[in-house]
This record gives structure tokens, sequence and C-alpha cells, in this order.
């Protein structure tokens, strides 16, 4: 009854959704400070008969969690472009879009001040790329300031999502490009849908299930997670990183298998300024 509650008020409470992610969030930066971990996706395998990613040695142990970012971006240009990716986390997939994508400017914007703190440290000395504290539903950014917004697996902790997406279109300059990556239960993803749906401002380019290429990152990635988890978790959190992680006993990777978890990557277009 108790646990039935707890599921109740998280999925209804927008205000202790927002608290109980960012509690989360900032306990992960504080206490795990391993310069090796920099993603918290869940990965992408490519599309059969695709040509493999090409990878330096030193990106090469994140391959699933990179071409996840990867195919969030993949129709959307970030050369010579201003880029905001929110909900960045721990840095590694704006790392390597800066450094690969060649956009002017990147922002990486995390509500998590000790994650960004992390990351001004861990990815220091690229030139193009910076962080900054800040909502989701309340962006620290001027109206129009930047030309691509990229979210990957972020706005499932978000206390109101539509929020967000009203974000995301206010600072977006006209034509620019929103790249989002998430995943839902069924029921929880035709809302979803309907909100982006209402949102004004912008048009769908496309909206692809990602399910069944996510859930074969997972399997493909399972012995490198759980030797990073046996290496710096401690063994009374194991369990509870293994759920968050999407190992194979887990609710989420499970989820995944029987479809009652979704995982759809979107790309929208802001509307080009009016001619007068």
């Amino acid at each position: 009854m108790l646990l039935s509650t707890a599921v109740w008020l998280l999925e209804n409470s927008p205000l202790l959704r927002r608290l109980i992610w960012r509690w989360w969030y900032g306990r992960l930066a504080r206490q795990f400070t391993q310069r090796d971990w920099t993603f918290m996706n869940y990965g992408c395998v490519p599309e059969i008969g695709a040509e493999p990613l090409a990878l330096s040695s030193t990106d090469e142990p994140d391959r699933t969690c990179i071409q996840l970012y990867q195919q969030t971006v993949a129709s959307v240009g970030l050369a010579g472009r201003d880029v905001v990716e929110v909900g960045s986390g721990r840095g590694g997939g704006a790392s390597y879009l800066a450094r690969t994508q060649q956009p002017t400017r990147y922002i990486g914007v995390d509500f998590s001040p000790d994650a960004v703190a992390f990351c001004r440290t861990r990815h220091a000395g690229i030139a193009n790329l910076e962080f900054l504290a800040g909502d989701a539903e309340n962006l620290p950014l001027a109206n129009a300031s930047c030309d691509v917004v990229v979210n990957v697996e972020s706005s499932h902790c978000y206390g109101e999502v539509g929020k967000f997406f009203r974000e995301a279109v206010r600072v977006l300059r006209p034509g620019g490009h929103f790249a989002y990556t998430d995943f839902r239960h069924v029921a929880e993803l035709e809302r979803l849908d309907a909100t982006l749906a209402t949102v004004a401002g912008w048009q769908l380019i496309e909206r692809v299930d990602l399910t069944d290429r996510v859930l074969a990152a997972l399997a493909a990635d399972e012995a490198r997670k759980r030797q990073l988890i046996d290496g710096i978790v401690p063994p009374r959190l194991r369990a509870l990183f293994g759920e968050f992680a999407g190992l194979s006993e887990g609710k989420i990777y499970q989820g995944f298998q029987r479809r009652e978890l979704l995982y759809c990557r979107w790309v929208f277009r802001k509307n080009p300024a009016p001619r007068h």
C-alpha cells in the first residue's frame, strides 16, 4: 500500500517528481566523481546494415551511449550552429557532440549544480563547450538564442514536461530544431505525443520508435555496466543502480522487452519568422 501510494504521488505530483529527481541526480554527482563515468543513457544500436560509427579509442567504451546521441541529432546538422542540451547530466554526450559535430557553441544545462561542477572540471579545455545550472521548465536563456535544443532521456524527470517544450520553442530561433529522445509507458507516451502536438510554434518533422534498438544496446552493454557498478557502488545500492542502469533483471529492461515501455525520438522544427 505504501509503495502504491508513493508511485501514485510521483506520477501525479509534479513538485514531488521534480524534487525526487533533483535529489537523486545531485546525490549521484556528489558521491560518484569517477572521471570515466560520463554517460547515463540506455544507448542505441545502429539500424541493420548501417555503417558503424567511427570512434576514437577514448570514446569507444561509451559506444552505445554515443550512438543514442548520434541518432538523436542524425537529421539535424549542428555544424556552425548554437546548440543547447537540456539535461546534460555528466556531460559525455555534450562533450562528444561539441568535439565531433563542429557547433559554434554548445551549452549543457542541468538542474544539478553538482553535475554542472563535475562537467566543468571533467570536460574543461573543449573550447566551444560550456555548462550552466538551470531548470528545464525555466531555462536561463534569452528568447531566440539558439539554433538547436537537444534533450536525451531526461524529460521523464520533469515536473511539467509541457512547460519544458514551451521553453524549447521560446529559446529556439525561427527555423531551429528540437531533437528529443525519451521513454514512457504506452499510455503515458500517448499523452506525451498529445502534449507535443499542442505546443504552439513548431512542426513535427519525424518520430521514430527506437525501442528494439535501445533494448539491443542494453543487452550489448550489460557486462560493462555490471563491472562499473560492482567497481564503484556499495553492495547495498547495487540492486537500485542495476534497475537505474537498465540491467536485464530489472523492470525497465523487461518493460522494453514486453513493449510496455516504448523509447522514441522526435525532431521538431520551429516555424520560420513571418514575412512582412
